[in-house]
């Protein structure tokens, strides 16, 4: 009866990890942990010693296959530390271990993520190569930047109207030339709205009466030094910003596989060029210039090659990249009535 049981398993050898944050709970198949007169379940700390010798474990049972819940980022140093030791790890989204029969635990989590695993009832989550997560990492950290950065965008507009200084109300971009010169010079003590206005571009709408008019307000000390801290706030993610890109280029021309040919170039020192720089590169990487497809820019481009890589082929179809990217909707129907149909966000 034994036997037949496991002919029925996809993955007789298989393990599941329940991850938490101070320590993770194994299960192993049944048949490994008697052969080797061993528990079943076990309990390892999260020290890299600890997951070391958990893979060690692993390994001398004759564990090949182990699921791994996604968890928070506690996954990640248990992700690839097995995979150092040769271990085909699958990362499992937690939605599909949320009807555990029973009483929730620990101990109850990773043995039941076992049993699903082994029976083949699991489905891996896609992580892409270890060069692309490279890529995607400081990608994603200027993502991150850019977001704290229009946060003191706001709280500088936020001292600005406080002060009844209505710059917003004259420029489209507070911090675009003609804004970011005022906001300076009011910093560095500069009051008179004449002068200020001054800083005027040519391509302003807004003639230089009506921003000098806007820049009457109240100095109120309070509200200055708030506009200067989230000025300085600003100017140093800027520069991290600066070492964030030129860290994203150098690793786009180290993936580099061919040179594609854009056109003519625009004119140095150009926000076009600075654009069609990235475009380069990205088209570079992929072999193709992706932008050319109708609805994808540079910024879109940019965020598909940094998550996912130039090699698609783990995807089976269109269709499943698509559902992957979570344009489909996830129709349940039950008795023949629809009963949700939502895309995920």
């Amino acid at each position: 009866m034994a036997m037949r049981k496991r002919e029925d398993e996809v993955f007789p050898n298989a393990a599941g990890i329940d991850i938490g944050a101070s320590s993770h709970w194994v299960a192993v198949p049944r048949h490994l942990a008697e052969a080797a007169n061993c528990d079943p379940v076990r309990e390892v700390g999260a020290m890299t010693a600890d997951l070391q010798a958990l893979a060690a474990w692993l390994v001398s049972l004759g564990v090949d296959t182990v699921a791994v819940e996604s968890t928070g980022v506690y996954w990640i140093p248990v992700f690839e530390v097995l995979e150092q030791h040769g271990l085909k790890v699958w990362l499992v989204d937690a939605r599909q271990l949320k009807y555990v029969p029973g009483r929730k635990s620990d101990v109850q989590d990773c043995q039941w993520l076992q049993k699903l695993m082994s029976l083949g009832l699991l489905r891996a989550a896609w992580r892409p190569s270890a060069e692309v997560c490279v890529l995607r990492a400081v990608a994603r950290q200027r993502e991150t930047l850019l977001r704290e950065q229009a946060s003191w965008v706001q709280r500088m507009q936020k001292a600005l109207v406080q002060m009844n200084i209505q710059l917003t109300e004259v420029l489209t971009d507070v911090m675009g030339v003609t804004g970011q010169a005022i906001v300076r010079d009011i910093v560095a003590g500069e009051r008179d709205p004449r002068q200020l206005a001054r800083h005027r571009q040519r391509r302003v709408k807004s003639s230089q009466a009506e921003i000098a008019k806007a820049l009457e307000g109240n100095w109120r000390e309070e509200h200055l030094f708030v506009l200067k801290q989230s000025l300085a706030m600003y100017d140093d993610i800027g520069r991290h910003l600066v070492d964030c890109d030129a860290r994203l280029d150098g690793l786009l021309d180290a993936r580099a596989l061919t040179q594609i040919d854009l056109g003519k170039l625009p004119r140095a020192g150009s926000k076009t060029r600075v654009e069609h720089d990235v475009r380069q590169r990205l088209a570079n990487w992929a072999g193709v210039d992706l932008t050319r497809i109708n609805g994808l820019g540079v910024t879109v481009v940019m965020k598909l090659l940094t998550e996912i890589g130039p090699d698609v082929s783990r995807f089976a179809s269109v269709k499943h990249f698509c559902s992957w990217l979570g344009l489909c909707p996830g129709t349940k129907i039950s008795g023949g009535k629809v009963l949700s149909s939502g895309t995920k966000r």
